[in-house]
């Protein structure tokens, strides 16, 4: 009890933002005093439970002991079943809610909001039915009668030592008439959840101390010394104008200007009446990123957040993010070189590079907890002195890296906050001290917006600042994110723009109405000639013969992977096997990540790329090429998707300004072009392949071919003006006006019903696992997460239930040899460090080295959505179980144990579950039915 407190109030002291501290204290009748008493008082009493009959009998010799002493209970065997409805969180929120009405007088219905903090520190607030089923057997509490025997003086006596030495006794009357908003008593469940286990870490509080063993301040100042978790952060909020604080923090070369956008964000954030929501929406390549960093550098300074979150559709995204987060906190002005946690949040995350690089100085104790994993790829490692970023050790458990202080990761982190789960205390605190911040908001679909909804009304009553980003916004989503963050519907704007003003700042605070700005649009400008091309390979091939006869650089974006190797077979027959490049998402990780560092290499900014081709050369991609890269082509070809998803891809074209010393694009590629294909545009009304339908949908894709109609048709076109034309594009695509084309009423009506019913169902089944409204403020947490999901976390699984997607099968990729060895895939090459990676021999009677077993585990591969269907699924998983290497499981094989193991032959090739599997580092993975 006294670790738990003890710890509780330094995490209150040192690591608690202090926009939670805040957020818990104003509710107190003296503030933050009170806020820390309270926090040290739960987290000291959250054990009482384990001072009950239905816990103390679970070990004979102990027992036997207290029975001597008059505490009366029957055997673990004679209790039988019964125990399980007295775990000791439930036991310890029904005995101090009954110690608070009987000791000092509380009404029923005013214990549970605090209480609950208790029943609520093993992840699960109890039900009420399970509240009701423990009064209904007393035994499991105290010896049954009127005075309770021994038990109840016991546990009273520990409830009065509790309330004395922790200092609330005097508090306890004028905190009857407080009513905790949920979202405090969340967050005070989750600070008793860290501090339990913390103080439950023996390698930090020992259970046998040494002889002559320290006091408790000692103990407590050597496991704090321990532990070394970094501070939160306390920002400054940033001196000068938007141009000062642009050039200090990412670093513009002399002359170069903040955008009219960077510029107008940073003003907005710092006319805002008190750090709220701000969506920004400006067209690609507008420094959004830059943008949301800055306006979160104020936020954090005004909100007293101790963090940022950093919020991306994908890993790769992730991936990419990362490095331009270390980079910006690098700049950022600190006091004496203090020291940050950082984290990456994905499932794979220990294979990046730049993470791995801050893992060495990760702090000095085991990441391991009373309910959680053992410690991941790594173990145990030394903290170096003076560090300032740090991916802490204690930090690295999955239910605990987003508590670190700044975080990139996928956008499923955020959705989880909002899905049922156990533990789920823990997400809020990590999102409530901190600025959220959510890229490429158009990209989720109904089922992930159901989510993000709700979390964003819960991050709305945590006072959480939140900046989103996106291009290509349609009105009616931005409406409802600014609704559901504000708690409010229909609020008027201050000045209501037009639905087709671009860029656009929309701002709101918890409660208020929004407020709305249209900055200056830049002055870089792009035509984007629009040109519809009849389907086929050949047809491609034959265009782009002219089209290349002087050299350039193509990008030809496909929907599906199938596509896309159907495309560049018939190209590279055409152009020869050295002018096509193949990048999709059915490559191994390590192989996509050297395709997305080669195609920055080749097709990159002027500055950074070294090796851009003289001559033609075509890249066929699927839509991995539509965000985080930021490459440059002389001409696109795309097939037919939505109008949002084109426009990102048409970001892709003419994107830089030549250098000087750099070749100039070739004349026939001097305007920038789009070739639209993938559909019959011959029919009355265009017709979509199949592959993008199935994508898609058949309605988006219509009602993109009808916005789009202006720009093809024939006779003298209007080009696609960028940006200027990127909010009408959207928001006719999305808007509630009818399309009224001539012929296409039938078509569009079908397909308008088939999406209403596919977006309804999505809603619905989004629906069964998400977390409720936040409830009125005293009303307990209780069921709070029932009927849940159990355990959510950033596995195949783990993402299915926040995205509207089958789970997929992932397995890493080796290569078995003529002899029957296994080994790492032949054409790695080295690593950055000169290691060599490839054909290195996986042990089977023996725990592979860590180096060998890490790129073994570089090379996971997320199977296709054809074994993503059960039956197929199962026979797949079934067949991958036969190669089980007993030698690579366990805690001594942390890279490779519970993969499963897909062994390619020599030739690359294997079967499974009726299909053939070829992969090759030039194509990726192919699959045919055998």
């Amino acid at each position: 009890m006294e670790d738990s407190a003890a710890v509780a109030g330094l995490l209150w002291d040192e690591w608690l933002p202090v926009g939670v501290r805040r957020l818990i204290a104003e509710v107190l009748p003296e503030g933050e005093a009170d806020g820390r008493k309270l926090a040290v008082w739960l987290a000291g009493v959250h054990d009482i439970g384990k001072a009950t009959p239905a816990f103390a009998c679970q070990v004979d010799q102990l027992a036997d002991v207290m029975r001597a002493q008059g505490l009366e209970m029957r055997s673990r065997q004679a209790m039988g079943p019964d125990r399980r409805l007295a775990p000791h969180g439930l036991a310890g929120q029904v005995l101090l809610g009954e110690w608070l009405q009987e000791r000092h007088g509380w009404a029923a219905r005013q214990t549970g909001q605090f209480t609950v903090a208790v029943g609520g520190h093993h992840g699960v607030p109890p039900e009420n039915g399970q509240i009701k089923a423990l009064y209904d057997h007393e035994e499991l509490l105290r010896t049954p009668g009127r005075s309770g025997g021994v038990w109840r003086q016991v546990q009273t006596e520990l409830l009065d030592a509790c309330a004395d030495v922790f200092g609330v006794r005097g508090k306890l009357q004028s905190w009857q008439t407080v009513k905790l908003p949920q979202p405090v008593q969340v967050l005070l469940t989750a600070l008793v959840i860290v501090s339990d286990w913390i103080a439950s870490n023996p390698d930090l509080f020992p259970y046998f101390p040494e002889a002559g063993s320290r006091d408790g301040e000692e103990r407590l100042a050597a496991a704090w010394r321990g532990l070394d978790l970094p501070p939160a952060w306390r920002a400054v909020e940033p001196a000068g104008d938007a141009q000062e604080l642009f050039a200090s923090r990412f670093g513009l070369p002399a002359g170069a200007k903040a955008r009219p956008v960077q510029e107008a964000a940073v003003g907005l954030a710092r006319e805002m009446d008190a750090p709220g929501l701000m969506v920004i929406e400006a067209p690609m390549g507008e420094g959004k990123t830059e943008a949301a960093l800055a306006v979160a550098e104020v936020f954090a300074a005004r909100s007293g957040a101790g963090g940022v979150f950093f919020a991306l559709p994908t890993m790769a995204t992730g991936n990419a993010m990362f490095p331009r987060l270390l980079e910006w906190l690098k700049r950022l002005p600190g006091e004496g070189g203090g020291r940050h946690s950082v984290h990456l949040a994905h499932s794979k995350a220990a294979l990046n590079e730049d993470f791995a690089g801050l893992l060495a100085g990760g702090g000095r104790v085991a990441a391991v907890d009373v309910d959680a994993d053992v410690p991941g790829p790594g173990g145990l490692r030394e903290g170096a002195a003076g560090a300032e970023l740090v991916a802490h050790a204690w930090l690295r458990g999955r239910k605990k890296a987003m508590l670190a202080s700044f975080v990139a990761g996928t956008v499923d982190q955020l959705l989880f906050a909002g899905l049922k789960s156990r533990h789920l205390a823990l997400r809020h605190l990590a999102v409530a001290g901190k600025v959220v911040v959510i890229d490429e908001a158009h990209a989720y679909d109904t089922y992930m917006s159901v989510y993000l909804d709700r979390v964003l009304t819960w991050l709305g009553a945590y006072r959480v600042p939140v900046v989103v980003l996106s291009a290509t916004l349609p009105a009616g989503r931005r409406r409802q994110l600014v609704e559901a963050y504000a708690g409010v519907c229909g609020g008027s704007a201050e000045s209501a723009p037009d639905e087709v003003v671009y860029p656009l700042l929309t701002a709101v605070v918890p409660g208020g109405s929004p407020v709305v700005r249209c900055p200056a649009a830049s002055a870089r400008s792009t035509d984007v000639r629009v040109e519809r091309l009849a389907d086929g390979p050949d047809v491609l091939a034959d265009r782009l013969e002219r089209e290349l006869v002087d050299g350039g650089c193509v990008l030809v974006v496909r929907n599906t992977v199938k596509r896309v190797l159907e495309t560049a077979r018939v190209l590279r027959e055409r152009f020869g096997e050295q002018d096509v490049t193949v990048a999709h998402s059915c490559f191994v990780d390590v192989d996509r990540a050297a395709k997305d560092s080669d195609l920055l290499r080749r097709f990159g900014p002027p500055d950074k790329a070294t090796g851009r081709p003289a001559g033609r050369h075509i890249v066929v991609a699927s839509q991995v090429a539509e965000q985080s890269l930021d490459v440059d082509f002389d001409l696109l070809v795309s097939d037919l998707c939505p109008v949002d998803l084109l426009l990102q891809r048409m970001g892709r074209l003419h994107r830089h300004q030549r250098g000087e010393g750099q070749a100039e694009r070739p004349a026939r590629l001097r305007t920038a072009r789009c070739l639209l294909t993938g559909a019959d545009w011959e029919a009355p009304v265009p017709v979509p392949v199949r592959g993008s339908v199935a994508v898609y949908g058949a309605y988006a894709l219509l009602r993109s071919a009808a916005v789009l109609l202006p720009h093809l048709e024939g006779g003298p076109r209007r080009p696609v003006r960028l940006p200027a034309d990127i909010s009408p594009l959207v928001q006719g695509a999305y808007g509630d006006t009818p399309v009224m084309l001539e012929g296409w009423a039938s078509a569009l009506e079908e397909a308008r019903e088939r999406f209403e019913r596919h977006r309804a169902d999505q809603e619905e089944r989004a629906a069964v696992f998400r977390l409720g409204e936040v409830g009125r403020a005293g009303r307990p947490l209780f069921g709070w997460v029932a009927a849940g999901v159990g355990d959510a976390d950033d596995t195949r699984a783990g993402r299915a239930q926040v995205r509207d997607s089958r789970e997929s099968l992932e397995v890493v990729v080796v290569q078995r040899r003529a002899d029957g060895t296994l080994a790492t895939l032949p054409w790695l090459g080295a690593d950055t460090r000169g290691r060599e990676r490839g054909g290195l021999e996986l042990p089977q009677e023996q725990t592979p080295g860590s180096f060998t077993a890490r790129v073994a585990a570089s090379c996971g591969l997320r199977l296709p959505i054809q074994f993503s269907y059960a039956e197929t699924m199962d026979r797949a998983i079934g067949e991958l179980e036969g190669l089980y290497v007993r030698a690579w499981q366990g805690k001594d094989s942390p890279w490779l144990s519970d993969q499963l193991i897909l062994a390619l032959d020599e030739d690359c090739q294997t079967q499974l579950a009726g299909f053939v599997l070829h992969y090759s580092p030039l194509d990726g993975l192919e699959v045919t039915r055998v």
